[in-house]
């Protein structure tokens, strides 16, 4: 077994540095519907900003480790991943839970991202050009049939992933993961660059995402009917035009309704570490 605590690159690779750059940006960008930001802590009671900064923090130096883990079993076959990364993810999340009292602030970000920092290794251990099409075929590869094993087979539902599944057939992370981000391929990276760079372009990107994504922290907060909201509110905002007060007012309306697409806030940082890379 890899001694993790000889894990320590003496400057962490560039995959690294974007996610947690890529954290930071999501966490800070205001106003974000529902979600926390500068402004308010969303639908949450919780969290907030200071919270969120901690907890990145705690999980920024994970990313290398993940990056090494991905490097020095680059030979292994795909499919054994998961069980070899297993052992620094659950440490990782430990790291989270310490940082913030018990408050999951980013599990769901930890398991994108460190899935792509494990891929970044792979690739660069066998001199393979990081893009996102390779990025995106590595993850797709090491969880492939995740779904199956840990939902689609699974007779009880014991976890809120589970039983969001056996209720409405959502595959929440697991199954984006597996589709080698099948969500941000097709509706955010074909149209990064067309946005102005900085916050319009992160506020469009989260928007594209909320209209299409079948968002399980929306179903588990809302039901199908709040995701469905969710989606309709984000489609009707990219059809018409938005600015910075028809997001705060979209913020108001997701807050009331104690919704936080919080799935989507994950995928946000997946899309802006995919688009620092050719595709």
């Amino acid at each position: 077994m890899t001694n993790l605590a000889a894990i320590t690159p003496a400057s962490p690779p560039l995959i690294a540095r974007l996610a947690r750059q890529a954290m930071i940006d999501e966490v800070c960008l205001t106003p974000k519907p529902g979600l926390v930001d500068r402004d308010n802590n969303g639908a949450h009671r919780d969290m907030d900003l200071a919270l969120f900064m901690r907890s990145i923090a705690a999980i920024a130096p994970w990313f290398s480790q993940f990056y090494q883990l991905g490097f020095d079993h680059a030979r292994r076959p795909a499919s054994e991943m998961l069980a070899v990364i297993r052992p620094a993810g659950i440490a990782c999340e430990q790291a989270m839970f310490s940082a913030t009292a018990g408050v999951n602030t980013h599990k769901g970000g930890i398991f994108s991202l460190g899935l792509l920092c494990v891929a970044a290794g792979r690739l660069s251990a066998t001199d393979s050009e990081l893009t996102q099409r390779s990025l995106c075929r590595q993850v797709s590869e090491i969880t492939h049939g995740l779904v199956a094993r840990e939902l689609v087979n699974r007779q009880r539902g014991s976890t809120a992933g589970e039983r969001l599944y056996q209720r409405w057939q959502l595959t929440g992370a697991r199954g984006e993961v597996e589709s080698g981000f099948a969500t941000v391929r097709q509706s955010v990276l074909p149209f990064w660059q067309a946005q102005q760079p900085g916050e319009r372009r992160l506020h469009h990107a989260l928007l594209r995402l909320m209209a299409v994504n079948p968002d399980t922290n929306l179903a588990a907060r809302g039901g199908l009917h709040g995701m469905q909201f969710v989606q309709r509110y984000a489609q009707k905002l990219l059809q018409n035009g938005w600015d910075s007060a028809a997001l705060e007012q979209m913020d108001r309306a997701l807050i009331a309704r104690n919704l936080s697409p919080g799935g989507s806030a994950d995928l946000l940082a997946v899309a802006q570490v995919l688009a620092a890379f050719a595709p």
